[in-house]
């Protein structure tokens, strides 16, 4: 089975994602599972995980449903509030539904110590409980309290979130480069091969641009742990989806076959247990 390991669905709400900036006008509409159904037939993936973009439970039941009329969606990671009193409720709750394998908060909008505070950690560590994943979603800066996280909650798996977004567009990669190699040297730990194409010039980049970056992920991580995700519909504001695909499988193609497998569906399998 391959797998598009990260996209993500809405009903565009101006307010609601003011994130998607006027800079990015094409991703200001909806973007729901018929509209990605056809893109991902016609790049031979079978399935996607569905990821929350916004920061509320009705976002949950939203990728929930969709997830249940439509056959592409293979898992969920929701949302829920990891510091709340309540949290075993709700994620008592949220068992019900099979499809959600994990849970995401958007921590790179947090201070850089959001993911060491003990409320917040004490939550990711519920969710082993009921054999759940947390999505890492930060910027370099934040690296240093994920890598914190992940040593004192072995018993969760993580996933970092699109390489947790160095600076392409810069070139910046050394301390990122060295924060990566001590996140790879924790189990518990992998990484989504997504997001790259909207960290560099969204107008001027070329594959090359992002080799260095895969260079130090396959090195320290292996390809026992490299997700391919696209990033839809947030990569449409730099590139479509064919050509995040094909920059992930020209890199990859020298590995050979049994890799790009792994990195296109099988490691996706197991990490969320699809």
């Amino acid at each position: 089975m391959t797998i598009d390991a990260h996209q993500h669905f809405w009903q565009f709400d101006p307010v609601r994602d003011a994130w998607i900036t006027d800079d990015m006008t094409n991703i200001r509409r909806d973007f729901l599972p018929a509209d990605l159904e056809p893109v991902l037939a016609q790049n031979g993936i079978d399935g996607c995980v569905a990821v929350q973009a916004s920061q509320t439970e009705a976002e949950t039941e939203f990728l929930v449903s969709m997830a249940r009329i439509y056959d592409i969606v293979k898992g969920v990671v929701g949302w829920v509030d990891l510091q709340s009193p309540a949290l075993h409720d709700r994620l008592t709750h949220f068992a019900q539904y099979p499809k959600i394998k994990g849970y995401r908060h958007i921590a790179q909008t947090e201070p850089a110590d959001f993911l060491t505070r003990p409320a917040v950690m004490a939550g990711i560590r519920m969710l082993a409980e009921f054999g759940l994943t947390y999505d890492v979603l930060i910027y370099p800066t934040q690296l240093k309290a994920a890598l914190h996280l992940v040593r004192a909650v072995p018993e969760v798996n993580f996933v970092i979130d699109h390489l947790a977004k160095p600076d392409i567009k810069k070139q910046d990669i050394s301390r990122w480069s060295n924060f990566m190699a001590a996140l790879a040297r924790q189990p518990n730990v992998c990484c989504k091969l997504s997001g790259l194409v909207t960290e560099a010039d969204w107008q001027h980049w070329s594959k090359r641009d992002f080799f260095p970056y895969l260079d130090v992920v396959f090195d320290h991580f292996g390809p026992d742990r490299l997700l391919f995700g696209s990033d839809w519909p947030v990569c449409l504001v730099a590139a479509d989806y064919t050509q995040v695909k094909t920059l992930i499988e020209e890199y990859v193609q020298p590995w050979g076959e049994e890799v790009r497998a792994k990195v296109f569906g099988g490691n996706a399998v197991a990490f969320y247990d699809l």
